[in-house]
């Protein structure tokens, strides 16, 4: 059992797609709202994009990060309340920043999972022949 559960999470890191496909199928399925869907998806994918582009750096360069994937993520916390901080000129709403940092994760990370793949396919190709 523990090995089935290994093997999907390590699926859905390497493949993180396939879990926003999921999430999103099954919560349409369920609750028939496309848009609750969409980002509920977009949210449980997000670390998976995350994990699998520190696994595809690894791979393509043979050194992990993984630090300096996780002061991205930190850099982009602290430009996110300092914008709604300097916007919105009171008290910070953390909900909707949470929100927001969540989600421009997902949009980075999601960019930067499909440009390393491509990356790394033309890379490996290129070393083979």
């Amino acid at each position: 059992m523990i090995s089935f559960i290994a093997s999907t999470i390590s699926f859905f890191v390497l493949f993180p797609y396939f879990c926003y496909v999921l999430v999103f199928s099954i919560c349409k399925l369920v609750t028939k709202k496309h848009r609750f869907s969409f980002y509920l998806a977009l949210d449980a994918s997000t670390i998976f994009f995350i994990s699998s582009v520190h696994f595809i750096m690894q791979t393509i360069w043979g050194i992990s990060f993984l630090g300096y994937i996780l002061l991205v993520v930190v850099v982009i916390g602290l430009v996110l309340v300092i914008y709604h901080w300097r916007i919105q000129k009171q008290e910070i709403n953390y909900k909707k920043v949470l929100r927001a940092f969540w989600r421009v994760n997902f949009l980075i990370f999601f960019c930067i999972y499909f440009i390393l793949s491509t990356y790394g396919i033309i890379y490996y190709i290129t070393e083979s022949i």
